[in-house]
Protein backbone atom coordinates (compact mmCIF):
# COMPACT_ATOMS: atom_id res chain seq x y z
CA UNK A 1 0.00 0.00 0.00
CA UNK A 2 1.33 3.85 -1.01
CA UNK A 3 2.26 6.13 1.73
CA UNK A 4 -0.38 8.76 1.96
CA UNK A 5 0.89 12.04 0.37
CA UNK A 6 1.57 14.73 2.45
CA UNK A 7 -0.36 17.73 2.26
CA UNK A 8 1.02 20.91 0.67
CA UNK A 9 0.35 23.98 2.63
CA UNK A 10 2.89 26.25 1.82
CA UNK A 11 5.54 27.85 4.63
CA UNK A 12 4.37 27.01 8.03
CA UNK A 13 5.32 28.70 11.33
CA UNK A 14 5.82 27.31 15.18
CA UNK A 15 5.00 29.66 17.86
CA UNK A 16 5.96 28.63 21.78
CA UNK A 17 3.35 30.37 23.91
CA UNK A 18 5.26 29.65 27.29
CA UNK A 19 2.21 31.46 29.75
CA UNK A 20 2.34 31.30 33.98
CA UNK A 21 -0.04 28.45 33.82
CA UNK A 22 1.16 26.70 31.32
CA UNK A 23 2.98 25.76 27.85
CA UNK A 24 2.24 25.57 24.30
CA UNK A 25 3.26 25.05 21.00
CA UNK A 26 1.07 26.24 18.10
CA UNK A 27 1.91 25.61 13.87
CA UNK A 28 0.50 28.42 11.85
CA UNK A 29 -0.01 28.91 8.15
CA UNK A 30 1.65 31.88 7.18
CA UNK A 31 -0.01 32.56 4.32
CA UNK A 32 -3.46 32.95 5.73
CA UNK A 33 -2.54 32.75 9.65
CA UNK A 34 -4.39 29.38 9.93
CA UNK A 35 -4.39 27.71 13.31
CA UNK A 36 -3.55 23.88 12.42
CA UNK A 37 -2.16 22.02 15.47
CA UNK A 38 -1.05 22.90 18.88
CA UNK A 39 -0.66 20.93 22.26
CA UNK A 40 -0.62 22.19 25.58
CA UNK A 41 0.91 21.43 29.05
CA UNK A 42 -0.05 22.51 32.20
CA UNK A 43 2.76 24.44 34.45
CA UNK A 44 2.47 24.06 38.27
CA UNK A 45 3.08 26.70 40.48
CA UNK A 46 5.03 26.65 43.93
CA UNK A 47 4.27 28.85 46.80
CA UNK A 48 6.84 28.05 49.59
CA UNK A 49 5.65 30.91 51.72
CA UNK A 50 3.07 33.51 52.01
CA UNK A 51 3.44 35.64 49.15
CA UNK A 52 6.02 33.49 47.66
CA UNK A 53 5.13 32.41 43.56
CA UNK A 54 8.05 30.06 42.21
CA UNK A 55 8.12 27.84 39.16
CA UNK A 56 11.28 25.04 38.27
CA UNK A 57 12.78 26.78 35.00
CA UNK A 58 13.63 22.98 34.21
CA UNK A 59 9.94 21.94 34.09
CA UNK A 60 9.06 25.04 31.63
CA UNK A 61 12.10 23.85 29.09
CA UNK A 62 10.94 20.23 29.58
CA UNK A 63 7.36 21.37 28.94
CA UNK A 64 8.31 23.50 25.99
CA UNK A 65 10.00 20.19 24.26
CA UNK A 66 7.35 18.37 25.15
CA UNK A 67 5.04 20.50 23.74
CA UNK A 68 6.87 20.90 20.11
CA UNK A 69 7.43 16.90 20.01
CA UNK A 70 3.19 16.56 20.39
CA UNK A 71 2.33 18.97 18.06
CA UNK A 72 5.05 17.49 14.96
CA UNK A 73 3.19 13.73 15.77
CA UNK A 74 -0.58 15.66 15.76
CA UNK A 75 0.75 17.08 12.28
CA UNK A 76 2.26 14.12 11.18
CA UNK A 77 -1.31 12.46 11.97
CA UNK A 78 -3.01 15.33 9.36
CA UNK A 79 -0.48 14.04 6.48
CA UNK A 80 0.97 17.90 7.39
CA UNK A 81 4.71 17.96 6.68
CA UNK A 82 7.04 18.83 9.41
CA UNK A 83 9.43 20.43 7.40
CA UNK A 84 7.10 22.99 6.11
CA UNK A 85 8.19 24.75 9.72
CA UNK A 86 10.61 27.46 8.04
CA UNK A 87 10.64 29.63 11.77
CA UNK A 88 10.12 29.74 15.60
CA UNK A 89 8.82 32.43 17.70
CA UNK A 90 8.96 32.91 21.35
CA UNK A 91 6.47 34.69 23.29
CA UNK A 92 6.32 34.41 27.35
CA UNK A 93 5.17 35.64 30.95
CA UNK A 94 7.24 38.81 31.33
CA UNK A 95 9.43 39.45 34.30
CA UNK A 96 9.97 35.98 35.53
CA UNK A 97 13.41 35.80 37.15
CA UNK A 98 15.81 33.08 36.23
CA UNK A 99 19.58 32.88 37.19
CA UNK A 100 21.70 29.81 35.70
CA UNK A 101 25.19 28.75 35.54
CA UNK A 102 26.22 28.96 32.15
CA UNK A 103 29.03 25.74 32.51
CA UNK A 104 26.24 23.62 33.74
CA UNK A 105 23.14 24.72 32.28
CA UNK A 106 21.72 24.35 35.88
CA UNK A 107 18.68 26.90 37.20
CA UNK A 108 20.73 28.23 40.65
CA UNK A 109 17.73 28.87 41.91
CA UNK A 110 13.85 28.51 40.80
CA UNK A 111 12.25 31.06 38.73
CA UNK A 112 10.67 33.92 41.04
CA UNK A 113 7.31 34.79 38.91
CA UNK A 114 6.29 37.86 37.99
CA UNK A 115 3.68 37.76 40.88
CA UNK A 116 6.01 37.04 43.63
CA UNK A 117 5.60 39.80 46.41
CA UNK A 118 8.64 38.60 48.85
CA UNK A 119 10.49 41.82 47.48
CA UNK A 120 8.51 44.23 49.54
CA UNK A 121 10.89 45.54 51.96
CA UNK A 122 13.79 45.61 49.05
CA UNK A 123 11.28 48.15 47.05
CA UNK A 124 10.85 50.15 50.59
CA UNK A 125 14.42 50.50 51.18
CA UNK A 126 14.83 51.39 47.20
CA UNK A 127 12.54 53.57 47.00
CA UNK A 128 13.84 55.86 49.95
CA UNK A 129 16.76 56.78 47.75
CA UNK A 130 15.39 57.49 45.09
CA UNK A 131 15.10 61.23 45.26
CA UNK A 132 11.42 63.21 44.77
CA UNK A 133 12.04 65.44 42.68
CA UNK A 134 14.27 63.20 40.57
CA UNK A 135 12.34 59.98 39.68
CA UNK A 136 14.87 58.52 37.35
CA UNK A 137 13.65 55.02 37.22
CA UNK A 138 10.46 55.61 36.30
CA UNK A 139 11.59 58.45 33.52
CA UNK A 140 14.37 55.92 32.11
CA UNK A 141 12.08 52.65 32.43
CA UNK A 142 8.62 53.77 32.44
CA UNK A 143 7.56 51.57 35.50
CA UNK A 144 6.59 52.45 38.53
CA UNK A 145 9.40 50.57 41.76
CA UNK A 146 7.64 47.90 42.40
CA UNK A 147 7.54 44.06 43.36
CA UNK A 148 6.57 43.04 39.78
CA UNK A 149 9.50 43.57 37.84
CA UNK A 150 12.89 41.80 37.39
CA UNK A 151 15.40 44.01 38.70
CA UNK A 152 14.15 43.40 42.73
CA UNK A 153 13.76 39.85 42.34
CA UNK A 154 16.96 39.63 40.94
CA UNK A 155 18.65 42.02 44.16
CA UNK A 156 17.06 39.39 45.84
CA UNK A 157 18.64 36.06 44.85
CA UNK A 158 21.41 38.26 44.84
CA UNK A 159 21.02 38.78 48.33
CA UNK A 160 20.02 35.73 49.54
CA UNK A 161 20.99 32.17 47.76
CA UNK A 162 24.60 31.66 47.90
CA UNK A 163 24.74 29.59 44.87
CA UNK A 164 23.88 32.52 42.61
CA UNK A 165 26.02 35.14 45.12
CA UNK A 166 29.28 32.32 43.76
CA UNK A 167 28.24 32.03 40.81
CA UNK A 168 28.36 35.68 39.99
CA UNK A 169 31.52 35.52 41.92
CA UNK A 170 32.99 32.91 39.46
CA UNK A 171 31.51 34.62 36.49
CA UNK A 172 29.37 31.53 35.66
CA UNK A 173 26.10 33.14 36.17
CA UNK A 174 23.16 34.33 33.35
CA UNK A 175 20.12 36.09 34.43
CA UNK A 176 17.50 36.49 31.81
CA UNK A 177 13.48 36.32 31.73
CA UNK A 178 11.89 33.19 30.52
CA UNK A 179 12.47 34.23 27.02
CA UNK A 180 16.40 34.41 27.34
CA UNK A 181 16.42 30.90 29.67
CA UNK A 182 14.24 28.95 26.64
CA UNK A 183 16.32 30.99 23.96
CA UNK A 184 19.76 29.95 25.22
CA UNK A 185 18.31 26.21 25.64
CA UNK A 186 16.75 26.00 22.67
CA UNK A 187 19.97 27.45 20.83
CA UNK A 188 22.43 24.54 22.59
CA UNK A 189 22.81 25.79 25.97
CA UNK A 190 26.23 24.96 27.03
CA UNK A 191 27.32 23.82 23.71
CA UNK A 192 26.83 27.33 22.01
CA UNK A 193 23.57 28.49 23.04
CA UNK A 194 22.59 32.12 22.59
CA UNK A 195 22.06 34.55 25.74
CA UNK A 196 19.73 37.24 24.19
CA UNK A 197 16.52 39.05 24.71
CA UNK A 198 14.06 41.25 23.02
CA UNK A 199 13.48 44.87 23.52
CA UNK A 200 10.02 43.91 24.86
CA UNK A 201 11.25 41.87 27.72
CA UNK A 202 14.04 44.37 28.47
CA UNK A 203 11.87 47.06 29.41
CA UNK A 204 9.90 44.37 31.94
CA UNK A 205 13.30 44.54 33.97
CA UNK A 206 13.38 48.07 35.47
CA UNK A 207 17.33 47.96 34.42
CA UNK A 208 16.85 49.12 30.73
CA UNK A 209 16.52 52.38 28.98
CA UNK A 210 13.50 53.06 26.84
CA UNK A 211 15.04 55.54 25.20
CA UNK A 212 18.11 54.58 24.38
CA UNK A 213 16.76 51.03 23.92
CA UNK A 214 20.07 49.70 26.16
CA UNK A 215 20.80 48.26 29.42
CA UNK A 216 21.54 51.48 31.64
CA UNK A 217 24.73 51.46 34.13
CA UNK A 218 22.83 54.44 36.52
CA UNK A 219 19.93 51.60 36.59
CA UNK A 220 22.24 48.33 37.20
CA UNK A 221 24.07 50.69 39.54
CA UNK A 222 21.02 51.62 41.63
CA UNK A 223 20.16 48.49 42.02
CA UNK A 224 23.54 46.25 42.27
CA UNK A 225 23.19 44.64 39.35
CA UNK A 226 26.72 43.01 37.53
CA UNK A 227 25.86 43.89 33.74
CA UNK A 228 28.00 40.93 32.64
CA UNK A 229 24.99 38.67 33.79
CA UNK A 230 22.67 40.62 31.75
CA UNK A 231 21.57 39.14 28.12
CA UNK A 232 22.54 41.04 24.70
CA UNK A 233 19.54 43.15 24.07
CA UNK A 234 17.62 42.59 20.03
CA UNK A 235 14.90 43.29 18.15
CA UNK A 236 11.77 41.34 18.36
CA UNK A 237 12.34 40.08 14.58
CA UNK A 238 15.28 38.41 13.53
CA UNK A 239 16.80 35.19 13.75
CA UNK A 240 18.32 35.13 17.34
CA UNK A 241 19.97 31.09 16.48
CA UNK A 242 18.84 27.57 15.55
CA UNK A 243 16.89 24.56 17.65
CA UNK A 244 19.93 22.08 18.32
CA UNK A 245 17.45 19.32 19.60
CA UNK A 246 13.91 17.88 18.79
CA UNK A 247 12.12 17.43 15.74
CA UNK A 248 12.63 20.94 14.75
CA UNK A 249 16.36 20.50 14.99
CA UNK A 250 17.51 23.30 12.23
CA UNK A 251 14.85 25.63 12.50
CA UNK A 252 16.09 29.21 13.11
CA UNK A 253 14.24 30.80 16.39
CA UNK A 254 13.49 34.14 14.94
CA UNK A 255 10.49 35.53 16.74
CA UNK A 256 10.55 36.77 20.63
CA UNK A 257 8.19 38.87 22.13
CA UNK A 258 6.75 39.26 26.17
CA UNK A 259 3.05 37.56 25.41
CA UNK A 260 1.38 41.22 25.64
CA UNK A 261 3.42 42.36 23.39
CA UNK A 262 2.95 39.82 21.12
CA UNK A 263 -0.99 40.12 21.69
CA UNK A 264 -0.86 43.42 20.55
CA UNK A 265 0.93 42.28 17.75
CA UNK A 266 -0.88 39.39 16.66
CA UNK A 267 -4.48 41.42 17.25
CA UNK A 268 -2.89 43.61 14.54
CA UNK A 269 -2.71 46.53 16.44
CA UNK A 270 -0.06 48.42 14.31
CA UNK A 271 -1.74 51.99 14.55
CA UNK A 272 -1.28 54.61 17.09
CA UNK A 273 -4.17 54.84 19.33
CA UNK A 274 -5.50 50.81 18.63
CA UNK A 275 -5.73 48.72 22.02
CA UNK A 276 -5.93 45.04 23.44
CA UNK A 277 -7.03 43.68 25.88
CA UNK A 278 -5.62 40.22 27.23
CA UNK A 279 -7.12 37.66 29.63
CA UNK A 280 -4.83 34.84 30.88
CA UNK A 281 -3.48 34.65 34.53
CA UNK A 282 -3.66 38.41 34.78
CA UNK A 283 -4.80 41.09 32.70
CA UNK A 284 -3.53 43.82 30.33
CA UNK A 285 -4.73 46.20 28.38
CA UNK A 286 -2.22 47.91 26.15
CA UNK A 287 -2.28 51.05 23.68
CA UNK A 288 0.14 51.67 21.02
CA UNK A 289 0.89 54.56 21.27
CA UNK A 290 3.53 55.27 18.07
CA UNK A 291 6.84 56.19 18.20
CA UNK A 292 6.36 58.15 21.00
CA UNK A 293 6.49 57.46 24.92
CA UNK A 294 3.36 58.53 26.64
CA UNK A 295 4.06 58.66 30.29
CA UNK A 296 0.58 58.36 32.28
CA UNK A 297 -0.93 60.61 35.38
CA UNK A 298 -3.22 57.88 35.95
CA UNK A 299 -1.22 54.34 36.94
CA UNK A 300 -0.79 52.95 33.73
CA UNK A 301 3.11 51.85 32.60
CA UNK A 302 4.48 52.89 29.55
CA UNK A 303 6.79 50.29 28.17
CA UNK A 304 8.09 49.17 24.76
CA UNK A 305 5.16 47.77 22.32
CA UNK A 306 7.88 45.63 19.49
CA UNK A 307 10.36 46.64 17.35
CA UNK A 308 9.95 44.22 14.41
CA UNK A 309 13.21 43.81 13.03
CA UNK A 310 17.09 45.19 13.70
CA UNK A 311 16.46 48.41 11.11
CA UNK A 312 12.75 49.11 12.06
CA UNK A 313 11.71 51.56 14.64
CA UNK A 314 10.50 51.01 17.95
CA UNK A 315 6.62 51.42 18.96
CA UNK A 316 5.41 52.12 22.46
CA UNK A 317 2.49 51.60 24.08
CA UNK A 318 0.46 52.41 27.52
CA UNK A 319 -0.20 49.27 29.55
CA UNK A 320 -2.65 48.60 32.44
CA UNK A 321 -1.48 45.60 34.65
CA UNK A 322 -4.07 43.58 36.57
CA UNK A 323 -2.22 40.94 38.98
CA UNK A 324 -5.10 38.36 39.10
CA UNK A 325 -7.94 37.40 36.66
CA UNK A 326 -7.67 34.06 35.12
CA UNK A 327 -5.74 33.36 38.30
CA UNK A 328 -8.61 34.12 40.58
CA UNK A 329 -10.61 30.69 38.88
CA UNK A 330 -7.38 28.30 39.16
CA UNK A 331 -7.80 30.04 43.18
CA UNK A 332 -11.57 29.00 43.34
CA UNK A 333 -10.81 25.68 41.89
CA UNK A 334 -7.74 24.33 43.50
CA UNK A 335 -7.41 26.40 46.81
CA UNK A 336 -11.43 26.65 47.46
CA UNK A 337 -12.57 23.41 45.44
CA UNK A 338 -15.93 24.65 44.45
CA UNK A 339 -15.40 24.18 40.75
CA UNK A 340 -13.36 20.59 39.27
CA UNK A 341 -12.41 22.30 35.88
CA UNK A 342 -11.96 26.05 35.11
CA UNK A 343 -14.52 26.00 32.49
CA UNK A 344 -17.33 25.12 35.16
CA UNK A 345 -16.95 28.60 36.70
CA UNK A 346 -19.39 29.79 33.35
CA UNK A 347 -22.04 27.15 34.35
CA UNK A 348 -22.33 28.40 37.77
CA UNK A 349 -22.14 32.09 36.84
CA UNK A 350 -25.33 31.14 34.58
CA UNK A 351 -27.17 29.06 37.46
CA UNK A 352 -27.43 32.73 39.34
CA UNK A 353 -27.25 35.04 36.39
CA UNK A 354 -26.38 37.88 39.24
CA UNK A 355 -23.88 38.05 42.09
CA UNK A 356 -26.70 39.38 44.48
CA UNK A 357 -24.54 42.18 45.92
CA UNK A 358 -21.67 40.15 46.36
CA UNK A 359 -18.52 41.69 45.65
CA UNK A 360 -15.10 39.70 44.83
CA UNK A 361 -11.62 41.79 45.02
CA UNK A 362 -8.60 39.19 44.49
CA UNK A 363 -5.83 41.41 44.94
CA UNK A 364 -4.10 38.06 46.41
CA UNK A 365 -1.02 40.10 45.16
CA UNK A 366 -1.97 43.48 45.76
CA UNK A 367 -3.30 46.09 43.56
CA UNK A 368 -1.52 46.84 40.68
CA UNK A 369 -3.05 49.79 37.56
CA UNK A 370 -3.99 51.94 38.19
CA UNK A 371 -3.40 51.91 42.43
CA UNK A 372 -0.11 50.46 42.77
CA UNK A 373 -0.41 49.26 46.20
CA UNK A 374 0.84 46.34 47.81
CA UNK A 375 -0.78 46.60 51.28
CA UNK A 376 -4.24 45.09 49.59
CA UNK A 377 -5.17 41.80 49.96
CA UNK A 378 -8.51 39.72 48.69
CA UNK A 379 -12.03 39.89 49.96
CA UNK A 380 -14.99 39.06 48.98
CA UNK A 381 -17.93 41.49 50.88
CA UNK A 382 -21.75 41.97 50.83
CA UNK A 383 -22.14 38.31 51.43
CA UNK A 384 -25.43 36.99 53.65
CA UNK A 385 -26.89 33.73 53.79
CA UNK A 386 -28.56 33.32 50.94
CA UNK A 387 -25.32 33.79 49.09
CA UNK A 388 -23.92 30.18 47.93
CA UNK A 389 -21.16 29.73 45.33
CA UNK A 390 -22.55 30.20 42.65
CA UNK A 391 -23.21 34.04 43.34
CA UNK A 392 -19.25 34.39 44.47
CA UNK A 393 -18.48 32.46 40.93
CA UNK A 394 -20.52 35.32 39.47
CA UNK A 395 -18.55 37.89 41.29
CA UNK A 396 -14.99 36.30 40.70
CA UNK A 397 -16.32 37.00 37.07
CA UNK A 398 -17.38 40.12 37.31
CA UNK A 399 -14.44 41.03 39.31
CA UNK A 400 -12.03 40.60 35.94
CA UNK A 401 -14.54 42.87 34.74
CA UNK A 402 -14.50 45.91 36.84
CA UNK A 403 -10.65 45.27 37.02
CA UNK A 404 -10.29 46.04 33.21
CA UNK A 405 -12.47 49.19 33.74
CA UNK A 406 -10.46 50.71 35.82
CA UNK A 407 -7.53 50.85 33.55
CA UNK A 408 -9.58 51.62 30.83
CA UNK A 409 -10.82 54.46 32.32
CA UNK A 410 -7.36 55.28 33.15
CA UNK A 411 -6.10 54.72 29.43
CA UNK A 412 -8.89 57.04 28.29
CA UNK A 413 -7.94 59.99 31.09
CA UNK A 414 -4.49 59.43 30.05
CA UNK A 415 -5.09 59.56 25.55
CA UNK A 416 -7.66 61.96 25.94
CA UNK A 417 -9.89 59.90 23.13
CA UNK A 418 -12.23 57.26 24.24
CA UNK A 419 -12.07 53.95 23.00
CA UNK A 420 -15.25 53.10 21.23
CA UNK A 421 -14.63 49.32 21.46
CA UNK A 422 -12.49 47.31 23.14
CA UNK A 423 -10.92 44.36 21.31
CA UNK A 424 -9.97 41.48 23.58
CA UNK A 425 -8.08 37.94 23.56
CA UNK A 426 -6.91 35.21 25.77
CA UNK A 427 -8.08 31.62 27.57
CA UNK A 428 -10.96 33.68 29.07
CA UNK A 429 -12.38 34.89 25.83
CA UNK A 430 -14.26 31.29 25.70
CA UNK A 431 -16.29 32.34 28.52
CA UNK A 432 -19.86 34.02 26.91
CA UNK A 433 -20.72 35.31 30.51
CA UNK A 434 -17.76 37.26 31.22
CA UNK A 435 -17.43 38.28 27.73
CA UNK A 436 -21.24 39.82 28.01
CA UNK A 437 -20.31 40.97 31.17
CA UNK A 438 -17.19 43.21 30.35
CA UNK A 439 -19.57 44.72 27.65
CA UNK A 440 -21.60 45.69 30.20
CA UNK A 441 -19.48 47.16 32.63
CA UNK A 442 -17.39 48.76 29.96
CA UNK A 443 -20.69 50.23 28.56
CA UNK A 444 -19.21 50.17 25.01
CA UNK A 445 -18.97 46.93 22.78
CA UNK A 446 -16.64 43.80 23.39
CA UNK A 447 -14.72 42.20 20.20
CA UNK A 448 -13.00 38.60 20.65
CA UNK A 449 -11.75 37.44 17.16
CA UNK A 450 -12.97 33.96 15.94
CA UNK A 451 -9.02 32.33 16.47
CA UNK A 452 -8.58 33.54 20.21
CA UNK A 453 -4.80 32.36 20.25
CA UNK A 454 -3.58 36.25 19.52
CA UNK A 455 -0.42 35.69 21.61
CA UNK A 456 0.90 32.79 19.78
CA UNK A 457 -0.17 34.53 15.99
CA UNK A 458 1.61 37.31 17.43
CA UNK A 459 4.98 34.91 17.99
CA UNK A 460 4.60 33.39 14.74
CA UNK A 461 4.20 36.98 13.07
CA UNK A 462 7.43 38.23 14.15
CA UNK A 463 9.22 34.98 13.66
CA UNK A 464 7.88 34.56 10.11
CA UNK A 465 8.52 37.94 8.78
CA UNK A 466 12.08 37.81 10.40
CA UNK A 467 15.21 39.25 7.75
CA UNK A 468 16.58 35.58 6.33
CA UNK A 469 13.39 33.95 7.06
CA UNK A 470 10.95 36.12 5.02
CA UNK A 471 7.40 34.10 5.00
CA UNK A 472 5.25 36.08 7.01
CA UNK A 473 4.66 39.52 4.76
CA UNK A 474 3.13 42.09 7.57
CA UNK A 475 2.02 44.88 4.80
CA UNK A 476 -1.36 45.77 5.64
CA UNK A 477 -2.84 44.93 2.17
CA UNK A 478 -1.54 41.24 3.07
CA UNK A 479 -2.55 40.60 6.61
CA UNK A 480 -5.56 38.31 6.57
CA UNK A 481 -8.61 39.61 7.34
CA UNK A 482 -9.93 38.11 10.92
CA UNK A 483 -13.82 37.34 11.96
CA UNK A 484 -15.00 38.47 14.95
CA UNK A 485 -17.28 37.73 17.89
CA UNK A 486 -18.81 41.22 18.94
CA UNK A 487 -21.32 41.24 22.55
CA UNK A 488 -23.11 44.80 22.56
CA UNK A 489 -24.26 45.79 26.13
CA UNK A 490 -27.40 44.49 27.33
CA UNK A 491 -27.93 47.01 30.70
CA UNK A 492 -28.71 50.61 30.75
CA UNK A 493 -25.63 52.77 31.16
CA UNK A 494 -27.29 53.67 34.85
CA UNK A 495 -27.06 50.54 36.39
CA UNK A 496 -23.51 49.61 34.79
CA UNK A 497 -22.27 52.60 36.89
CA UNK A 498 -24.29 51.60 39.80
CA UNK A 499 -22.20 48.38 39.84
CA UNK A 500 -18.95 50.06 39.45
CA UNK A 501 -19.13 52.32 42.08
CA UNK A 502 -19.95 49.73 44.64
CA UNK A 503 -17.01 48.02 43.53
CA UNK A 504 -14.70 51.00 44.03
CA UNK A 505 -15.85 50.56 47.66
CA UNK A 506 -14.93 46.96 47.73
CA UNK A 507 -11.77 48.61 46.22
CA UNK A 508 -11.22 50.51 49.25
CA UNK A 509 -11.96 48.16 52.09
CA UNK A 510 -9.15 45.74 50.34
CA UNK A 511 -6.34 48.21 51.15
CA UNK A 512 -3.99 48.29 54.00
CA UNK A 513 -4.44 45.09 55.44
CA UNK A 514 -0.39 44.43 55.39
CA UNK A 515 1.83 46.25 57.40
CA UNK A 516 4.69 47.65 55.80
CA UNK A 517 6.68 44.87 58.21
CA UNK A 518 8.05 42.15 56.54
CA UNK A 519 6.72 38.91 57.59
CA UNK A 520 10.29 37.24 57.64
CA UNK A 521 11.02 40.06 60.84
CA UNK A 522 9.52 37.61 63.49
CA UNK A 523 6.83 40.21 63.99
CA UNK A 524 4.36 40.26 61.77
CA UNK A 525 1.41 42.09 61.51
CA UNK A 526 -1.70 39.30 62.08
CA UNK A 527 -3.05 40.32 58.51
CA UNK A 528 0.01 39.11 56.98
CA UNK A 529 -1.27 35.31 57.45
CA UNK A 530 -4.67 35.22 57.88
CA UNK A 531 -6.60 33.40 55.12
CA UNK A 532 -8.75 35.00 53.32
CA UNK A 533 -11.34 32.91 54.65
CA UNK A 534 -11.00 35.36 57.25
CA UNK A 535 -11.93 38.25 55.48
CA UNK A 536 -14.77 36.20 54.28
CA UNK A 537 -16.31 36.14 57.98
CA UNK A 538 -15.41 39.61 58.53
CA UNK A 539 -17.62 40.82 55.40
CA UNK A 540 -20.29 38.43 56.72
CA UNK A 541 -19.57 39.84 60.56
CA UNK A 542 -20.23 43.86 59.39
CA UNK A 543 -23.03 43.14 57.62
CA UNK A 544 -26.18 44.69 59.50
CA UNK A 545 -28.45 44.90 56.85
CA UNK A 546 -29.73 43.31 53.52
CA UNK A 547 -32.75 44.09 52.27
CA UNK A 548 -34.36 43.10 48.17
CA UNK A 549 -35.29 46.24 46.55
CA UNK A 550 -36.39 46.64 43.17
CA UNK A 551 -34.68 43.43 41.89
CA UNK A 552 -31.37 44.08 44.11
CA UNK A 553 -29.89 43.48 47.09
CA UNK A 554 -29.36 46.59 48.82
CA UNK A 555 -26.62 46.11 51.68
CA UNK A 556 -25.63 48.52 53.91
CA UNK A 557 -21.85 47.91 55.64
CA UNK A 558 -21.05 49.37 58.84
CA UNK A 559 -17.48 52.10 58.63
CA UNK A 560 -14.65 51.21 59.63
Amino acid sequence: MAASKKAVLGPLVGAVDQGTSSTRFLVFNSKTAELLSHHQVEIKQEFPREGWVEQDPKEILHSVYECIEKTCEKLGQLNIDISNIKAIGVSNQRETTVVWDKLTGEPLYNAVVWLDLRTQSTVESLSKRIPGNNNFVKSKTGLPLSTYFSAVKLRWLLDNVREVQKAVEEKRALFGTIDSWLIWSLTGGVNGGVHCTDVTNASRTMLFNIHSLEWDKQLCEFFGIPMEILPNVRSSSEIYGLMKAGALEGVPISGCLGDQSAALVGQMCFQNGQAKNTYGTGCFLLCNTGHKCVFSDHGLLTTVAYKLGRDKPVYYALEGSVAIAGAVIRWLRDNLGIIKTSEEIEKLAKEVGTSYGCYFVPAFSGLYAPYWEPSARGIICGLTQFTNKCHIAFAALEAVCFQTREILDAMNRDCGIPLSHLQVDGGMTSNKILMQLQADILYIPVVKPSMPETTALGAAMAAGAAEGVGVWSLEPEDLSAVTMERFEPQINAEESEIRYSTWKKAVMKSMGWVTTQSPESGDPSIFCSLPLGFFIVSSMVMLIGARYISGSWKINLRSN
